[in-house]
């Protein structure tokens, strides 16, 4: 049997870590084998917004890189995965791709799943917008990628803040063809939304 490709999770400085942290929980889960570059910024926002520490992290990943190694695998297009995420996506690493400027490994690698013509997805965290950030999302988006801004369902009526973050998790999982059990999605009857049951 040929092992699963592995997706790249990029992690920015932008509010919101809690969901590239649950989708590495997600995909360790799945035995997705995932590939982790994790900003500096990121590694401080994480200490703001949670207890974990950037080691427990990592350690949910299956392999870490460096921010500021651009020889890393990842970089090339030659390293075969299933594409790209990153959750969160600050509005400075949104326009970073659109410019096409691989300045770190993040944004390399961005650019790297956007040349070899791969599924890249930006958890765009960022409001309210102006005139920049509307076009680097059409800069991004004409480049191929998808803005997939996390954005709560309430017909699924959550309960938790952790019902938001997985309904997002598992709203981008879709977008590689991905069902992580996540999402209550929605029934074109009287009852709205299925229950959840993972």
């Amino acid at each position: 049997m040929t092992p699963p490709l592995p997706l790249v999770v990029g992690i920015s400085g932008a509010s919101g870590i809690a969901y590239g942290v649950r989708l590495l929980e997600v995909l360790g889960r799945l035995g997705i084998p995932t590939h982790l570059v994790m900003t500096r910024t990121a590694e401080i926002t994480l200490a703001y917004e949670t207890s974990l520490k950037v080691a427990e992290v990592k350690a949910l990943a299956t392999q870490c890189h460096k921010v500021e190694d651009l020889t890393a695998a990842p970089s090339s297009g030659s390293f075969r995965t299933r594409g790209m995420i990153v959750a969160p996506c600050s509005a400075r690493t949104l326009g970073a791709v659109a410019a096409g400027a691989g300045e770190n490994l993040l944004t390399r690698a961005a650019d790297v799943t956007l040349k070899e013509r791969r599924t890249l997805v930006l958890m765009v965290r960022e409001t309210p917008l102006h005139l920049g950030h509307i076009r680097a999302m059409a800069a991004v988006t004409e480049m191929g990628a998808v803005v997939a801004p996390p954005m709560p369902a309430f017909y699924s009526r959550p309960q938790t803040l952790d019902d938001v973050v997985d309904h997002g998790v598992g709203r981008v999982l879709d977008l590689f063809g991905i069902d992580a059990g996540l999402v209550a999605r929605w029934r074109d009857d009287d009852s709205g939304a299925d229950a959840v049951t993972a």
